[in-house]
């Protein structure tokens, strides 16, 4: 049992609202999810630059090691910290180096990689991981998040949502996969990277494997009911917006309310109840198999 929660915003005025919603839908959530948390917020960027989110369980680790890769990008990359997180922005050209230099750092991990995406998750509440992150402080247009109860993998920092294996790309999920172990497998031999044996981290890949092969958003999460063994709701975040599925059988509680400011999913209907105007929304359950989404051009 998890929770997810997902906020979509049509008006580019509403934009400031953004984190002060999503944190409190996040907190909603405790309960499905008590030991971890994390969330993806899709802000502004920069043309030309690429940010990196990365993590650290030391603070002085993680101010080395982004010191170093400073030093050897011969960039300034004036950090943004965020607890045990901080972002950073590189030029285009150089962000596989960047990515080589902090993979290849015991002390880095590397969380997520976007023109606009911040992805930050971490051990404990979800009302404590949204206030030590700051969520509530944040802008953007959209973003997802996730409250853990972990089943399948261990309780750690990388083992928490969203997982992102692609440029602003993430996923959170509620359910669990059978097959995940042999797509695990198949990815691999693809190209596709994982760092942690949690299911959904799969999901993600296998969502990057079918778009590097040229299929849209909405193809791939259709051959994911074929190929993707179990019971799940993913909510999806991209570049420009997001995207709902459930899965055939659609046993995992989801919920939605539509209004002209917003889309807001939530995995229950309290989730969604402090939003401003929920009481004259569209509010309906997402229909099994079949996949919603919204984009801002």
């Amino acid at each position: 049992m998890c929770g997810i929660v997902g906020l979509f915003l049509k008006r580019p005025e509403l934009e400031p609202e953004l984190g002060t919603h999503l944190s409190r839908m996040l907190a909603t959530m405790s309960a499905r999810g008590p030991d971890s948390a994390g969330f993806a917020v899709y802000g502004s960027g920069t043309a030309g630059k690429v940010k990196l989110t990365v993590s650290a369980a030391a603070a002085a680790d993680l101010e080395a090691g982004l010191a170093d890769l400073g030093a050897h990008l011969e960039e300034p990359l004036a950090p943004q910290y965020h607890e045990t997180h901080a972002v950073v922005s590189v030029p285009e050209g150089k962000l596989a180096e960047a990515r080589r230099m902090v993979e290849g750092d015991e002390r880095l991990s590397l969380v997520g990689v976007g023109t606009r995406m911040e992805l930050y998750k971490e051990v404990g509440l979800p009302e404590k991981v949204a206030e030590r992150f700051g969520l509530s402080d944040m802008h953007g247009t959209h973003g997802v998040g996730h409250t853990r109860m972990a089943t399948e993998s261990a309780v750690t920092t990388r083992g928490a949502h969203p997982f992102s294996t692609s440029l602003d790309e993430c996923l959170v999920h509620n359910g669990s996969l059978s097959n995940h172990n042999a797509l695990r497998r198949m990815l691999s031999r693809e190209g596709i990277r994982f760092s942690t044996e949690n299911d959904t981290e799969v999901a993600a890949g296998y969502l990057t494997w079918r778009l590097q092969q040229g299929a849209s958003l909405k193809e791939a999460l259709e051959a994911s009911l074929k190929d993707l063994d179990g019971f799940y709701t993913f909510v999806v975040g991209t570049e420009n917006g997001f995207a709902v599925l459930r899965d055939p059988i659609s046993c995992k509680p989801a919920v939605m309310a539509e209004t002209d400011d917003y889309v807001a999913f939530g995995s229950e209907y309290r989730a969604l109840a402090g939003l401003p105007g929920v009481d004259k929304a569209r509010v309906f359950e997402p229909k099994p198999a079949t996949v919603y989404a919204w984009e801002r051009q």
